[in-house]
């Protein structure tokens, strides 16, 4: 038996759980969202705990258990206080700006980025060069964060580029005149 799956995932006040067939959906305060889960796995809710189950001991079956379990937590979190990832602009002239449902970047090339802001996900943009990335999908907030970074990366001798706020990038040193 997985050691995360068997551990039961507390319920805050206003979440609830319900499981119709293989699709698990999550209603909270941030919103609702919705899962298709393995067939050999069951969600039970009690009280104010919900336990993810493996219906039969197979191999097979137990290998969803853990993911199962960790995917519904997220999913439990996100509606209740959901997720945020924050990324910083490093370099001359780059910054960002949100103009209706887009994300407009100025990153040093010769026209601006522009992303197409997903419903579900809130995106704001503090002294322009901050990007905040908020929703209820922990998938969604990440993959979007790393799609705007994706643009462009920090590169390895200045730093400069779309970084996240709690990266560290290691610098290589440059050329030095060749010693004779």
């Amino acid at each position: 038996m997985s050691r995360i799956g068997k551990q039961p995932i507390q319920l805050p006040k206003g979440v609830e759980v319900k499981l119709t067939g293989t699709k698990v959906s999550v209603k909270g305060p941030k919103g609702q969202l919705e899962r298709n889960l393995h067939s050999s796995i069951g969600v039970a809710v009690e009280g104010e705990h919900a336990l993810v189950t493996s219906k039969t001991g197979a191999l097979e079956d137990r290998k969803f258990h853990g993911l199962s379990r960790t995917l519904v937590n997220n999913m439990v979190v996100g509606v209740s206080s959901g997720y945020t990832k924050t990324l910083t602009l490093i370099g001359v002239g780059y910054r960002a700006a949100v103009a209706g449902k887009e994300l407009q970047l100025t990153l040093g090339f010769s026209h601006p980025v522009i992303y197409p802001i997903d419903a579900g996900l809130t995106i704001t943009v503090d002294k322009n060069t901050t990007i905040v990335i908020a929703g209820a999908d922990k998938e969604k907030v990440g993959q979007t964060a790393a799609n705007i970074r994706g643009f462009r990366p920090p590169e390895p001798y200045h730093g400069k580029g779309v970084r996240y706020a709690d990266e560290k990038i290691i610098t290589k040193v440059g050329k030095s005149a060749g010693k004779k």
